[in-house]
């Protein structure tokens, strides 16, 4: 997976990275605002979270297409994504939705449970 500063097309994404999740990337001179080369199939975004170094249990929610979600959805090319950390106050977080995003991934986490066994 190529990462750089180009405008996105076809084969990538956009990402931004907010908050406490910021220094994890400038503290080593990487931008917070990039285009992230993806499969035609996709990928997850804790799985892209890590490749970008940041830790999934840091993310309270990610922005796709300007909809939040839980941290366990898949992004295909052309998609806008931006990762919020824990730490939103508490209104903002019914607001920006993440209150929802954080019960849709414990549902997809128990019925990930359930069906393993």
């Amino acid at each position: 997976m190529a990462m750089d500063s180009a405008p996105a097309n076809a084969s990538t994404i956009t990402v931004r990275i907010f908050g406490s999740l910021r220094p994890l990337r400038t503290e080593r001179g990487l931008p917070c605002t990039l285009a992230v080369e993806v499969p035609q199939s996709g990928i997850a975004t804790r799985d892209l979270a890590v490749s970008l170094g940041l830790p999934p249990d840091k993310i309270e929610g990610v922005f796709v297409n300007h909809v939040m979600r839980g941290i366990g959805v898949r992004v295909l090319p052309g998609d806008r994504v931006a990762f919020v950390p824990y730490g939103t106050p508490g209104p903002h977080r019914i607001l920006l939705g993440l209150y929802a995003a954080g019960k849709e991934e414990s549902a997809a986490a128990e019925g990930r449970r359930d069906a393993s066994g």
